[in-house]
């Protein structure tokens, strides 16, 4: 899967990057037609402890999932993204597709 990283007014270091790789490598577990995704890092300029914002917009056919999470580090951001995204993609798994009858045409 391709993934596109973005960080927002700031520079994103090497260990960052391989950890959102090896955590979205695991949603093709759940969901093996992931085309791309694209995870926007950003920081807010507030006194709260919890001002990292991770969005993670992920492609698959036909469809697009958006999950937006803000904690106190990007790691933990990132997590509570990819559980949130393993969820969506083991429902969209078992959603049966409409398939039409050819005998009605």
């Amino acid at each position: 899967m391709k993934v596109n990283t973005q960080a927002v007014n700031f520079n994103a270091d090497g260990k960052l990057l391989d950890f959102i790789q090896t955590r979205l490598d695991k949603l093709e577990v759940f969901y093996d037609k992931i085309i791309s995704s694209d995870i926007y890092l950003k920081v807010e300029n507030t006194s709260a402890k919890e001002n990292k914002i991770v969005e993670i917009k992920l492609h698959i056919p036909k469809d697009t999932f958006v999950v937006k999470k803000q904690c106190k580090s990007f790691e933990e951001a990132i997590d509570s993204c990819c559980s949130s995204l393993e969820r969506k993609l083991a429902k969209k798994k078992k959603k049966p597709r409409f398939q039409p009858s050819l005998k009605f045409l």
